[in-house]
């Protein structure tokens, strides 16, 4: 398990659910934050609470449809002098339930397609270069595990198209420090899973984190969160370093 105080954490969707659940437990660890939100002004909660950790946080806004935003965000760290160490890209979008699912319209994918893969790819596109250059680094896409139900269309095929993508990219880092990993939280009680759902917030974690915690040198793999609910940070990246990894 890495040590990650003083290395710096991205977490998009940082201001509520398991984005600020994974932002505090990140704190814990002694890792400074790049918290991301759409608006600025949504991420000061969480600031106050990571206080007392006296890590470096910087906050930083984006509408993750918009690719310019996407790209200025990724500038703005830039600018900071700052490399991501690990990355969360944990901000998702479910764009409808539909159950005229035959009516479905084209809208659904292309808004989902948008902010549920192109944002965080082009999240990983920016800073994998200067993870590679220095040697380390830690990339975890949230997926979801929503299969058989054509009402979320959009969103499912966005996430599967995730699913693809990190994977395929992930090929091109084995033999290094650089790992690329995803998590499927599960169905969560959160603002986009609504209070129907099973699962709290706080079961994701610590199985949210254990990509951002692994040292192995494995890519490719999906840990399914609540396959770690209750264990310890310790104990639930031991387990997940005993999956088989794809590269």
């Amino acid at each position: 398990m890495i040590d990650v105080k003083g290395k710096w954490t991205l977490i998009t969707g940082a201001s509520r659910g398991i984005g600020r659940l994974c932002a505090l437990a990140m704190a814990q660890q002694g890792s400074n934050l790049l918290l991301h939100s759409r608006s600025a002004a949504h991420c000061e909660e969480v600031l106050r609470e990571v206080e007392k950790y006296s890590i470096k946080t910087h906050v930083l806004e984006a509408e993750l449809s918009d690719p310019e935003q996407v790209d200025k965000l990724c500038k703005e760290i830039d600018e900071l002098g700052i490399v991501p160490d690990i990355i969360l890209n944990n901000a998702g979008l479910q764009i409808a339930y539909r159950k005229d699912y035959l009516n479905t319209p084209a809208s659904d994918y292309e808004v989902s397609f948008q902010v549920n893969v192109t944002a965080p790819m082009r999240i990983c596109y920016h800073f994998l270069p200067g993870m590679k250059e220095r040697g380390f680094g830690r990339i975890v896409n949230t997926t979801s595990g929503i299969d058989l139900e054509p009402e979320q269309a959009g969103y499912s095929a966005a996430k599967a198209a995730l699913n693809k993508v990190t994977r395929d990219l992930g090929k091109y880092y084995k033999g290094t420090d650089v790992i690329l990993s995803l998590t499927d939280p599960g169905w969560c009680r959160t603002d986009m899973g609504g209070p129907s759902a099973p699962n709290s917030a706080e079961s994701a974690l610590p199985g949210v984190l254990v990509g951002a915690f692994i040292n192995d040198g494995k890519s490719g793999r999906i840990f399914s969160a609540q396959d770690y609910s209750g264990m310890t940070l310790e104990d639930a990246v031991r387990k997940a370093e005993k999956v088989p990894g794809v590269y």
